[in-house]
């Protein structure tokens, strides 16, 4: 019999490539989705794919543990995976309490339902980078001590040790992948890259005239969606449930990002770009680098894209995107 999974979150970047690698494995993929009445829009990453009819689509929400409940006591996944968040840090500010029900206690609440109704359901949280915040090491590990910056890595923070802790307390086989900044053209047009890359497809043909940004010397870890959602479906496979940092171990400026995008498009960025103020956080993360030795050498995991391939697949994405319309 073929595999079974609940993804959560499946009409997001990493819902998309995430279904994408299960159904090329076989599996029986159920999609997660959040009641809407603009039905339709939220598929089109699935439909960019070409895997939107492959899915089998159920209505749910995070923050519902009776409706969970009943979702998965009728589908019995052998997988879940819970890739559904308020995931944008800056609206996190604006929204904090909503970032708290669905961020983290969401994240219980799919903990709960598996733990009622399929216990031995394997379960996927997906944790973030973030939670470092002002970062204590360097190099950030499995063992580096969280230091949240913003509502949304305080709520991933709070699921991420629930995730631990169900573990501990009911044996659950229950991980958290502490993902790094992942990218791809399935991003939103709210994180920087794809806002980055969105913008210099724009200016190419003549759509916009230039590129408002905020603090152009962050740094990040910055990796492909389709990488990091096998690194997903790696930890479910094995013996013992663990956490895993997800990083390329490489870290690049949002300066050097943008310039990479720039040139890419045979454009130079310092004729287009200019600093806003108001896009700024209130508090920062400067730096954020990751240390993926024990994904490495248990998971056998390896990034295998760059970020400058990365970026330049963006870009054309979004050239093919408005070339088209």
């Amino acid at each position: 019999m073929a595999k079974t999974a609940l993804i959560t979150g499946v009409t997001g970047q990493d819902g998309a490539y995430l279904s994408q690698l299960l159904l090329q494995k076989g599996y029986k993929v159920y999609g997660m989705v959040r009641r809407s009445s603009h039905l339709g829009v939220n598929s089109h990453r699935l439909e960019w794919l070409g895997i939107a009819n492959d899915i089998e689509y159920a209505d749910g929400n995070v923050t519902d543990l009776s409706g969970l409940c009943r979702l998965v006591r009728a589908i019995q996944p052998g997988e879940i995976y819970n890739l559904a968040a308020q995931s944008f840090v800056k609206t996190s500010w604006d929204q904090p309490i909503l970032t708290g029900q669905v961020t983290g206690i969401g994240a219980v609440n799919i903990l709960e339902a598996a733990r009622l109704e399929a216990p031995e359901a394997r379960v996927y949280q997906a944790s973030s980078s973030e939670m470092f915040g002002l970062i204590q090491e360097a190099e950030q590990k499995e063992t580096t001590p969280f230091y949240p910056r913003s509502p949304y890595a305080a709520a991933k923070l709070y699921a991420h040790w629930m995730t631990v802790n169900y573990r501990e307390s009911f044996g659950m086989y229950s991980c958290s992948g502490l993902l790094f900044n992942h990218e791809s053209p399935l991003r939103g047009l709210e994180f920087v890259t794809r806002k980055v890359t969105d913008a210099v497809a724009r200016i190419k043909l003549g759509k916009l005239d230039r590129l408002e940004m905020g603090n152009m010397d962050a740094k990040r870890d910055w990796g492909h969606a389709r990488d990091y959602v096998r690194a997903m479906w790696l930890m479910l496979q094995q013996d013992k449930p663990d956490d895993f940092v997800i990083a390329t171990g490489t870290t690049t400026s949002v300066r050097d990002m943008v310039d990479i995008a720039f040139k890419h498009a045979g454009l130079n960025m310092e004729d287009y770009v200019r600093i806003n103020p108001a896009f700024y956080r209130p508090a920062e993360v400067d730096v954020l680098l990751g240390d993926a030795s024990k994904a490495r050498d248990q998971l056998g995991w390896e990034p295998e894209v760059a970020i400058v391939e990365l970026i330049q697949e963006m870009v054309d994405a979004d050239l093919a995107r408005y070339s088209s319309k």
